[in-house]
């Protein structure tokens, strides 16, 4: 009979909600091997299929089981660049963990008994870290001479790099901000993704002799012509999606509405929870209202109700859904983190407007009661309003998370680059190669919002076109 699941550590919900530490303790070496003890080394991994980059996951659970930590490291690093993020802020239980036998596929949410195939990544990743084992995995690179650009460091670019880099390829990765990342940085807090651990995996990647050009916005300063027309070889567009949607509803121009992107940005990457330490500031509700059911959602709303403990704001942040728990995509743990910090949940509730002062700012949300309908095009059942289910609540501060759209930046100016109707860049999904010979595409300006390991996913799939783009034209 199997042993029952390591249960992770995790700081005191009255004690993290006032900062910005890390929240999810991961394991120690004794907690590690016996939740790696629990894999029965399946003769077909089912895991493996439910990981976008296909990491052997069975082979470095049995290394871990045997202390090969070193080994378990490289096992990991010939599929994922990154082990420590993903550890971190990867869904395992809509992925590798929904595939593991373990899991209780009838539950709901799957995956409560499955194997925490993500915490022993990340304690993997971390022990690489410590050992400084990234530089053995630069052993493989200068075969060529050949220049690639990479447009984005976020989550795409970076792993595109990566696999270029550790295959002799000189990379240089074009940052229209002025810290790299992307999303890791912008969007994820640092109590979900520390800064350190982001700072050590982008900085392996240095080490791979990846050159990396901040403050570049490629579409404004230079543009995919003239990247080619300076010596690249192929091109890179990892943009991600940085448009924020919003809801058209009454009042949604009110002062003290933000977009999740520009909240989450003004604190993850401007530190405007320091200010005046910091020359960005955020303004702080005592009624915080956050719209969506996403992990954007989640962060904003576990970020907000923070920024009130912080400044001596009795919390009061709350999470409005169209829908039930159930039909949430956001993480079940960042649910259940939110949860225990206080954040409280207002379902089967679709906002419809906001009223505000004689100043333009937001004092008021108006919103119906829903109930479930027949299934849309999303799988999930549909929200109908109830007639005469009109209600309104305190907000002073309402923060939109209700998803993004691509980036136009280089596309607007780029006519040769074929774009569906929502802006994404079409691309041949066997190479990622897109309308432009030699320019290749990934991550959410080619499928949308997705994750991090999908976006690295097809990072890699594209890196590896690129290799053999660059064979066949002999160069």
């Amino acid at each position: 009979m199997r042993k029952e699941p390591v249960k992770i550590k995790e700081k005191d919900s009255a004690v993290r909600v006032k900062g910005f530490e890390e929240v999810v303790e991961g394991f120690c070496e004794e907690e590690v091997l016996q939740e790696a003890a629990r894999c029965i080394q399946c003769k077909d991994p089912k895991c493996v299929s439910g990981c976008p980059v296909g990491i052997d996951i069975k082979t470095f659970i049995g290394q871990i089981m045997k202390k090969d930590y070193e080994g378990a490291y490289f096992t990991i690093r010939q599929k994922n660049n990154f082990p420590s993020i993903c550890g971190r802020v990867c869904p395992a239980e809509y992925q590798c963990r929904k595939a593991c036998v373990f899991s209780k596929k009838g539950e709901p949410f799957a995956s409560k008994e499955a194997i925490g195939i993500h915490f022993l990544e990340r304690f993997i990743g971390d022990y690489g870290a410590r050992k400084k084992l990234q530089g053995k995995a630069a052993a493989e690179n200068r075969r060529s001479r050949v220049r690639v650009a990479v447009v984005g460091a976020g989550p795409a670019g970076l792993c595109c790099a990566g696999e270029l880099a550790r295959r002799g390829i000189q990379v240089v990765v074009f940052e229209g901000l002025h810290k790299t990342g992307g999303v890791l940085r912008y969007g994820i807090p640092s109590f979900r993704l520390p800064r350190n651990i982001l700072d050590f995996e982008i900085g392996s990647l240095k080490e791979l002799g990846v050159e990396i050009r901040t403050n570049h916005l490629i579409g404004q300063v230079k543009s995919v012509d003239e990247l080619l027309a300076e010596g690249f070889k192929a091109v890179f567009l990892g943009l991600g999606a940085g448009i924020p949607s919003f809801m058209g509803i009454e009042g949604e121009n009110l002062c003290n509405i933000y977009s999740a992107n520009e909240f989450l940005t003004r604190v993850n990457l401007m530190a405007a929870h320091e200010f005046p330490a910091s020359h960005t500031p955020v303004n702080i509700g005592r009624h915080i209202v956050v719209i969506g059911g996403g992990n954007t959602a989640m962060d904003a709303a576990r970020v907000a109700i923070r920024l009130q403990h912080m400044n001596g704001i009795a919390p009061d942040t709350s999470v409005f859904y169209r829908r039930t728990e159930i039909e949430m995509p956001a993480r079940r743990l960042e649910i259940e983190h939110a949860k225990e910090e206080g954040v409280k949940f207002v379902l089967l509730s679709k906002p419809e407007g906001f009223r505000g002062d004689d100043k333009g700012f937001v004092r008021k949300m108006r919103a119906s009661r829903c109930e479930l309908g027949e299934p849309d095009s999303s799988g999930r059942r549909r929200p109908v309003v109830i007639e005469g289910s009109s209600f309104e609540v305190d907000c002073d501060q309402a923060i939109i998370a209700i998803g993004l759209g691509a980036n136009k930046i280089l596309t607007s100016v780029t006519p040769r680059l074929e774009t569906d109707k929502y802006g994404d860049v079409i691309v041949n999904h066997e190479t990622m190669e897109t309308s432009i010979q030699g320019v290749f595409a990934g991550g959410d300006i080619v499928g949308g919002e997705g994750t991090v390991i999908e976006a690295m996913g097809m990072a890699k799939k594209a890196a590896k076109a690129i290799l053999d783009y660059l064979d066949k034209a002999g160069v």
